[in-house]
């Protein structure tokens, strides 16, 4: 994918992780309703179908048989083309939760039984749905982990720019659409518990949007950092000893340092100017970053960094000799 026409898919990402806020949607309840489907909408048509008659009913519990079996029978079919492993086995145990869950999808009164009578229905089905895609997701997990441990070095490089431009993906649901949401959250907080008082909160504002800033300073950055990483990747792509994937290299370690440097005297200038203006402020939100993991992300690409020199200067001392 170009990096223009990535740039405009996070561009719309951000717009509508914005306007969802604005809007006040219910991300929650849209959350749960996603993972109860298709899930939900399958136990009502085969609840309607199973009432229609004894035609219906007959048809309702075979059409519910076969939907459960289809996992074990894409295992049967892989055990014809290959031999399985460990995680093959995941699409039996699905074949088997789908049991349970279709059958309470389609008798929604016993989810009580199953939770209680205090959980909400809809939070019920959410659970049991997500159950289903967690399983999903783990084997399609492994799967994944097994493909990149058999592939070869130009393929681990298209693998890693994908979860890459994921990556980015997520740092931009993160900054503009939890960090925004909280930031929302805050204000309309902080509003209702001051009420009379509205003539006293301007500072505090402030300080809430700083804070949203400084919260959102480490996935700007971080977005930075794999435009960077995958320029880096696709100079090694073209040839991985060029003097260009050294500079690349080069540039992304550095990149990696400064904005690490950026976080921490960020987060901590934002806790000082706090404390001057601690009086006139009806909300103090301090706070302690220890960004070990970014710490670790840049030694293991400072590490890298050194490796493509060493090979570099290693490939031109073998040079001189041929």
């Amino acid at each position: 994918m170009k990096r223009k026409v990535f740039m405009l898919i996070l561009g719309i990402e951000a717009v509508l992780c914005i306007a969802l806020n604005l809007m006040n949607a219910n991300l929650s309840a849209g959350l749960a309703a996603a993972m109860a489907f298709p899930f939900e909408q399958t136990g009502l048509l085969l609840r309607m179908l199973s009432l229609s008659g004894f035609i219906g009913n007959l048809a309702a519990i075979v059409i519910y048989i076969v939907i459960c079996l289809i996992p074990a029978a894409i295992l049967f079919a892989i055990k014809k083309r290959r031999r399985l492993f460990i995680e093959d086995g995941i699409l039996f145990l699905l074949s088997i939760v789908l049991l349970v869950v279709l059958y309470f999808m389609i008798n929604p009164g016993y989810i009580s039984t199953c939770f209680g009578n205090v959980m909400e229905p809809g939070i019920g089905k959410a659970i049991l749905g997500g159950t289903v895609y967690s399983l999903i997701f783990s084997y399609l997990i492994l799967r994944i982990l097994r493909l990149f441990f058999e592939s070869g070095t130009e393929r681990l490089q298209k693998y890693m720019s994908i979860m890459l431009c994921l990556l980015n993906v997520l740092f931009v649901y993160m900054l503009f659409g939890s960090g925004f949401g909280t930031l929302l959250s805050s204000i309309a907080s902080l509003k209702s518990h001051n009420a009379g008082n509205e003539h006293l909160l301007g500072m505090t504002y402030v300080f809430l949007a700083l804070q949203y800033l400084v919260d959102a300073l480490p996935y700007v950055l971080d977005v930075i950092v794999v435009f960077a990483a995958l320029d880096l990747l696709n100079k090694l792509s073209t040839n991985r000893y060029s003097h260009e994937s050294v500079e690349s290299a080069g540039r992304l370690s550095h990149l990696c340092r400064l904005a690490l440097m950026a976080t921490v005297f960020a987060s901590a200038a934002f806790n000082l100017i706090q404390l001057l203006f601690a009086r006139m402020l009806m909300v103090i939100n301090y706070s302690v970053h220890i960004p070990l993991l970014s710490i670790i992300f840049v030694l293991a690409v400072l590490l890298l960094a050194r490796y493509i020199e060493e090979n570099k200067k290693l490939k031109d001392y073998n040079d001189m000799f041929i």
